[in-house]
């Protein structure tokens, strides 16, 4: 990969998203390293980075809002120009039945979870069909393509992601740009849920590696993807799981 492709990554200062930064870093990428509260955690992120060899951009801001979405774009475009891959990692997952949800409940993850990559791609997509090379990449997840219990709008919004990620390998493919889409198994993660974190730990026995994924596992084939060798690669979803089925 070429020292002058620049990543955007969503999510990306902490688990998977700072893996997949680093690793495209490794890769001989600039990255934008976008969050939306913990800047400290980005910034963090982002000397990491610097520290590769590579140049680093915190832009800070809402994913799940288009004007957001064209307020980081604007600064990471007049920073380096073009962005030529762009890696839709930011979700949230809360759980509550869903008879129980609020309007504000349901958008409030549409919007994350779906809506994000739409406004990504739309600001960055010009780009890379201009160049006639770029890579896209969604998160997607295991669990969530087979329907959540008490997790409905995150299911739904995994859905319509793959949806997209099918139309735009079909529609982007012949200009140069590869969509795929990833699915991870069960990664060991921090999170602030203790009881998620005993959750996914509790799965490792049903995985035929013997373990759980880390985020490096999901970082290196991120990585791939968005390489020249993986430009053959269009339109699809990829587990990522150990083997695990649901």
């Amino acid at each position: 990969m070429t020292a002058s492709r620049t990543a955007f990554v969503s999510g990306a200062g902490r688990n998977i998203g700072r893996a997949i930064a680093l690793a495209l870093a490794r890769n001989g990428c600039d990255v934008v390293v976008n969050g939306r509260a913990d800047t400290a955690a980005c910034e963090e992120v982002a000397r990491e980075i610097e520290g590769l060899g590579q140049r680093a951009l915190v832009v800070m801001g809402d994913v799940g809002r288009s004007d957001a979405v064209a307020g980081m774009a604007r600064a990471a475009l007049d920073a380096f120009d073009r962005v030529q891959i762009v890696v839709n990692n930011a979700a949230i997952r809360p759980e509550k039945p869903t008879l129980e949800m609020s309007d504000e409940d349901w958008h409030r993850v549409i919007d994350t979870d779906l809506h994000s990559a739409f406004y990504t791609v739309r600001a960055f997509g010009p780009g890379m069909v201009e160049a006639g090379w770029g890579r896209i990449v969604n998160l997607t997840g295991m669990n969530a393509m087979h329907g959540y219990s008490g997790r409905a709008p995150v299911s739904v919004a995994k859905h319509g992601l793959w949806g997209l990620t099918k139309s735009l390998a079909k529609e982007l493919g012949p200009k140069g740009v590869t969509t795929n889409a990833i699915s991870p198994g069960p990664i060991d993660t921090a999170h602030a849920d203790a009881a998620m974190t005993a959750h996914i730990r509790s799965q490792k026995d049903r995985i035929p590696v013997g373990r759980l994924g880390t985020p490096e596992d999901i970082a290196a084939l991120t990585a791939f993807l968005c390489s020249d060798s993986g430009g053959f690669i269009n339109g699809q979803m990829i587990a990522s799981n150990g083997g695990a089925q649901t």
